[in-house]
């Protein structure tokens, strides 16, 4: 028998004397690509590899860098368009697929041989979806640089596509389909030959009896060497490395019942007939492979909301050449750039984000925000790439295309969060890995008692116990309820962007809101200008230069406020820096700047507080200063609104049980007019970012699980801190990077429909839990007593997998709480606070 190739486990060709040194030895190669690979691994200080393996990679002899790797393209800006955005001034992210990925030891591999280029900053890479994301300094090194180094050590990478990832789902219910059709294609016949034998209850002769085994036998090779295939491949896997998965008892099981069968046929003739067992291993193959047939399009089926928006970017782009002429060209969508106007036809894909410069319509923005109703579109209103046109014509002139979109970036948190495994499914992976371990204990201690009673019926009680006990619902228990929890808050417009973000979310006992863009509209308007004798529009153009850089929705206000009163000249200033929580400083001429607070503004000149800019601030408005070295120079009032749905999911919350705070850093007696028209007791402002995070350590050291809600860059660090950050899906891009939780949408609604989630997810995943031991308790006896046959065990375990699953799909049916303000008294209440 020739040699195996050490790498690839391929035969090594007589005569070919190709090797390397691993582990202390000289290892034999099949081919140059096996040859070269294994030496690029072991020079990278990877040796580790060839030990944390279980599973062998592909032949080297096709895995080639490709040639678009080798041509560069992939460094061209138009084609990383799709895929590559900017997370910084010369730092890049892509989202690509691995090819070539068998088992984790091969994410080990690709994540610290990438991770050791020069200029890779980070890489993170999914087992089970084999979808990785790689940064890295476009100074220090090219895309093409690490494809290629991907492809060095034996696998290959590509762009992240949509319709890839549909085409191997595809591939992968099509190829469980036509296991499952063998498998059941040959119980029926081998039933056929099984009924007759026992309705003849030993009256049948020999030589048909005989005839009727071997006929059973030839129908089910096809079942155990096709069929049921995958369970010996993982079954070898785990047992080379040492370990055993939830494969190693159903391997065991069939393989031992069809060999014991085999034997008894190929041997009858010399002895007394013993007994045969084809119709229970083909039953027990087809029943396992229904049920996890199901559990896969169960998987499938509740990953489409997430799915969906990773398809909802349109290929192509209707661009107009000279509006309002309709005369255009339809191009690639990702070749849009800003300002360029766009056609949207009634049932067309929105291409980009923009903005509306003709006509009226209904645009449906469910995928992205969880909205169901269409929402109305005018001239001067925002659209989301990734919406669907409804109604009419729209033109609208494009503000970001390609990576640079909200669903782009929705798409980057939904590929972070499929990087990373919940802490509750590793738990139960740990559990269950033991688990198998004392069943095959069990199994053996049974089978060995039962031969010393009852040979006869050793084998089958064996089969029966492996089979019965099988722990794919204790496995599945867990994972099953996260992934549907998940596709069911993105239909909801929630976005869980990390692992432990459902689990951190259904334990809190303390939500902290700040009051700007979260518990307000967020787009506070200019009511009043005070001055202390200057121009308001000379005013008003020297605050808005200091404001320009600016995201803070008060900043957009200002400048807004600057374009309307058609200001003449446009103003420069120099030495702008922003203090977090206070305001801006700035010079202008030889004027020192200071806009923000009012006891920011004082403390440049020591000025008491004007009477009007007082008289405001009393009032509970919103009052931002303006001064120099010599003194107040102007204030600007200004007015929110509290969403409207803001009391009601208050009022839900506390119901469930939680406390609520507000920290903000607006002025305290602004901060506390909202919190008394939504009913929240503690309400903190004039709050640095550093306040808040004191504040929210504060909370945790008295034992409070909290949940922070934001949706500015100055809340980026207290939602790093607290256990569970959700953001604002229309907020800053830090707030967002930051967060375990993005809501899509404006509706605060959804944030209490979470919670309802959340709480019922962990609820059945408990009941599954529950399920799974309380099955093992009452069928593991059983089958140990002898009262469960093979066939009969096959249909208990495959039922029990089911179960948990379609116990986990209750959470796609789960309903909410009726929406809006409680009464037509509190809805006023609501809409008239500032």
């Amino acid at each position: 028998m020739p040699a195996a190739c050490y790498h690839c486990g391929l035969p090594v060709p007589t005569g070919l004397d190709l090797s390397v040194r691993i582990q202390g030895r000289e290892r034999a190669m099949c081919c140059i690509g096996c040859q070269s690979v294994a030496s690029a691994i072991i020079e990278g200080g990877l040796e580790d590899y060839y030990a944390r393996r279980d599973a062998m990679p592909d032949s080297q002899r096709e895995a080639v860098p490709v040639d678009l790797q080798e041509s560069g393209l992939f460094d061209h800006p138009a084609l990383q368009k799709n895929f590559v955005q900017p997370v910084g001034e010369h730092e890049r992210e892509a989202a690509l697929i691995l090819e070539g990925v068998n088992c984790a030891a091969c994410v080990w591999l690709n994540e610290r041989h990438i991770a050791l280029l020069p200029g890779v900053t980070a890489i993170t890479i999914n087992y089970t979806t084999r979808r990785a994301r790689v940064r890295w300094d476009e100074r220090k090194i090219q895309l093409s640089e690490i494809l290629n180094a991907i492809a060095v050590i034996g696998y290959r990478a590509h762009p992240y596509d949509a319709a890839q990832a549909d085409a191997a789902a595809k591939r992968e219910r099509k190829a469980a389909l036509w296991r499952l059709f063998v498998a059941g294609f040959g119980m029926m016949q081998v039933m056929m030959y099984a009924v007759p034998v026992y309705l003849a209850n030993g009256d049948m002769t020999p030589d048909i009896e005989q005839l009727m085994r071997w006929a059973s036998l030839i129908l089910t090779l096809p079942v155990v060497l096709y069929s049921a295939a995958p369970f010996f491949r993982n079954a070898w896997r785990d047992i080379t490395l040492g370990r055993v998965g939830m494969d190693v008892p159903v391997a065991l099981g069939v393989g031992t019942a069809f060999i014991a069968s085999m034997v008894a046929t190929l041997s009858a003739g010399t002895g007394p007939s013993d007994p045969v067992y084809y119709d229970s291993v083909t039953m027990f193959v087809f029943l396992l492979l229904g049920g996890r047939y199901l559990e896969l399009m169960a998987r499938q089926r509740a990953a489409r909301g997430i799915e969906a928006i990773n398809r909802a970017q349109p290929t192509l782009a209707f661009r107009l050449t000279a509006f309002p002429l309709p005369d255009g060209e339809r191009i690639a969508a990702i070749e849009l750039s800003p300002g360029d106007i766009v056609l949207i036809k009634p049932g067309e894909t929105v291409p980009a984000d923009g903005q509306v410069i003709d006509g009226i319509s209904s645009v449906d923005e469910s995928v992205l925000t969880g909205e169901s109703r269409p929402v109305q579109k005018y001239a001067g209103e925002t659209v989301i790439g990734g919406s669907i046109n409804g109604g009419s014509p729209l033109f609208m002139q494009v503000n970001s295309a390609g990576a640079m979109t909200r669903l782009a970036a929705i798409q980057r948190l939904i590929a972070q969060a499929a990087s990373e495994r919940p802490p509750m499914v590793e738990l139960a992976d740990r559990i269950a890995a033991r688990f198998v371990i004392g069943l095959l204990l069990v199994a053996l201690a049974s089978a060995a008692v039962w031969w010393s009673i009852e040979p006869a019926r050793a084998l089958w009680i064996f089969v029966a116990i492996l089979v019965v006990s099988c722990p794919c619902a204790l496995s599945l228990a867990t994972p099953a309820a996260i992934t549907v929890a998940t596709g069911a808050l993105a239909a909801r417009g929630v976005l869980v962007t990390r692992a432990s973000a459902i689990e951190s979310l259904a334990y809190a006992t303390h939500f902290v809101f700040d009051k700007t863009g979260t518990l307000t509209e967020g787009r506070p308007r200019m009511l009043e200008c005070w001055t202390s004798g200057e121009s308001p529009r000379s005013v008003l153009a020297l605050a808005a230069a200091m404001e320009q850089m600016s995201e803070h929705p008060y900043a957009r206000a200002l400048i807004e406020a600057s374009e309307t009163s058609w200001c003449p000249e446009v103003l420069q200033v120099k030495n702008l820096r922003a203090l977090a929580g206070l305001g801006l400083t700035a010079e202008h001429g030889r004027d020192s700047l200071r806009l923000g607070s009012l006891k920011f503004c004082q403390e440049l000149h020591g000025q008491v507080i004007p009477p009007r800019l007082a008289e405001w601030q009393a009032a509970g408005d919103m009052v931002v200063g303006f001064a120099d070295a010599h003194g107040w120079r102007a204030g600007f009032r200004f007015g929110d609104t509290i969403r409207p749905e803001a009391a009601a999911m208050v009022a839900r919350l506390k119901a469930s049980g939680v406390k609520i705070s507000i920290f903000s850093g607006d002025d305290a007696s602004v901060v506390q007019r909202v919190a008394d028209a939504l009913g929240i007791e503690d309400a903190r402002g004039n709050m640095s970012p550093e306040d808040k995070h004191a504040a929210l350590k504060a909370l945790q050291a008295a034992g409070a699980v909290v949940a922070m809600t934001g949706d500015g860059v100055n809340d980026a660090p207290v939602l790093a801190q607290a256990q569970v950050s959700i953001a604002m899906g229309n907020g800053a891009d830090l707030a967002r990077s930051q967060a375990g939780i993005v809501l899509l949408g404006s509706d605060l609604h959804a944030l209490a429909d979470a919670v309802v989630l959340v709480r019922q997810t962990l609820r059945i995943v408990r009941q599954n839990l529950g399920w799974a031991f309380a099955y093992n308790a009452i069928f593991i006896p059983m089958a140990m007593f002898g009262w469960v046959t093979p066939w009969l065990a096959g249909v208990g375990m495959s039922v029990s997998s089911l179960a948990v699953v379609l116990n986990s799909l209750r959470l796609q049916a789960e309903k909410t709480a009726e929406k809006g303000p409680t009464t037509i008294q509190q809805q006023r209440h609501v809409r008239s606070a500032p």
